[in-house]
């Protein structure tokens, strides 16, 4: 089966991000095609960008400035895409990313309102495929704070030990940047319609003040009690992880109290409210188990004897993290979703290791996907 190759615009944003590491690492059927950012000032490069898709996203926009730069600025980037889709002989199917800001009638909403009727016109007259997602407010890992997302601007000050203010306490309709995702690669593959309008559904929709009541919770029970919270739904899954992503990594290590008699030694390596499975491994020496990421799994390392290297490193970044262990000093190792990850015996001994899951595993959907870190 031929790839379908998937041009990406503000592929280096929040979504972006999320987006480029499904088409990358997680779907083999794409084929990842990237827009810079300085191709809308280069007629020739964004033409021979527009060439190569089967599939453009366009994400790329700027939400933040005066109005009349907002607005000139998100045109003036849908008519270049526009100009360089009208060079290109073959059919493409043009995905925007819309707003539910357009209800709101600010600039930011009103650009996206004339950029989809200028796609639309475009493919209309052009016989091409055109899909606008009407997209509610996004959240989840590595979201920029003070920009979009008040669920990032909560969760980075609950970490830098400040204190969140809440400006207006409305009902306000989230959706996880993974189920966004999903939504996204659903309409790659949807071959139905020439034109499509859709409002993209919301996971929750939830008071401003309830959801900082969430996020107090999870910062007085796993960081000041150590306690994986109690999580009853994939909202309260995804929203812990990302509360978690906003973590330093060289905080993600928790030393543990070893309590030593005549018997010998005793550790507690985690307390939960939320359940899942724990699982056991024995290593030989030299040898590395793991390289690999998730993308909702929470786990725990815990190396209970011999000594190993704990190395990971974020998708997308050439940056390793490195953590010596032993099993006489045991500390917990929480693995950040979206960090491949990997433990080597570097001991004369076998290693023993105990993981914990949130998730029982599941063999029809692992949530695991394999890349060296």
């Amino acid at each position: 089966m031929k790839k379908l190759s998937i041009g990406v615009t503000g592929y280096k944003g929040f979504i972006g991000y999320h987006l480029s590491t499904h088409i990358k690492y997680i779907d083999d059927n794409l084929n990842f095609i990237a827009c810079p950012k300085n191709y809308f000032s280069d007629k020739e490069k964004l033409e021979s960008f527009v060439s190569k898709c089967d599939v453009i996203v366009h994400l790329a926009a700027k939400n933040r400035g005066e109005d009349d730069e907002v607005i000139s600025n998100n045109i003036a980037l849908v008519d270049q895409l526009i100009s360089a889709l009208n060079t290109c002989k073959k059919k493409i199917h043009l995905i925007f990313a819309s707003s539910t800001q357009e209800s709101n009638r600010n600039a930011y909403g009103k650009s996206k309102i004339e950029g989809v009727k200028k796609f639309q016109y475009w493919a209309k007259g052009t016989n091409n495929k055109f899909t606008s997602l009407k997209i509610p407010n996004v959240f989840g890992p590595f979201c920029k704070p003070y920009y979009n997302s008040v669920v990032s601007t909560f969760c980075y000050q609950l970490i830098k030990q400040k204190t969140p203010e809440i400006i207006i306490d409305n009902k306000v309709d989230f959706i996880y940047v993974q189920n966004l995702v999903k939504t996204i690669v659903h309409e790659i593959y949807n071959n139905k319609r020439l034109v499509q309008l859709i409002n993209v559904k919301a996971d929750k929709s939830i008071k401003v003040s309830s959801l900082l009541k969430k996020l107090l919770f999870f910062k007085e029970s796993y960081l000041k009690l150590g306690i994986i919270p109690k999580l009853r739904n994939e909202f309260d899954v995804n929203l812990f992880n990302s509360f978690r992503s906003y973590i330093r990594i060289k905080d993600i290590k928790s030393d543990l109290v070893l309590h030593n008699d005549e018997r010998g030694y005793l550790f507690e390596n985690i307390k939960e409210m939320t359940g899942g499975q724990t699982f056991f491994s024995s290593t030989k020496p030299g040898i590395t188990r793991g390289n690999h990421f998730h993308k909702n799994k929470i786990e725990r390392f815990c190396v209970v004897s011999g000594e190993a290297i704990i190395s990971m490193r974020k998708i997308g970044s050439r940056k390793c993290f490195n953590f010596k262990v032993s099993g006489l000093n045991p500390v917990a190792i929480d693995i950040p979703i979206f960090f491949t990850h990997n433990i080597k015996n570097i001991g004369r001994e076998d290693l023993l290791t105990l993981f914990w899951s949130n998730e029982i595993y599941d063999s029809e959907n692992p949530d695991t996907y394999f890349l060296k870190v």
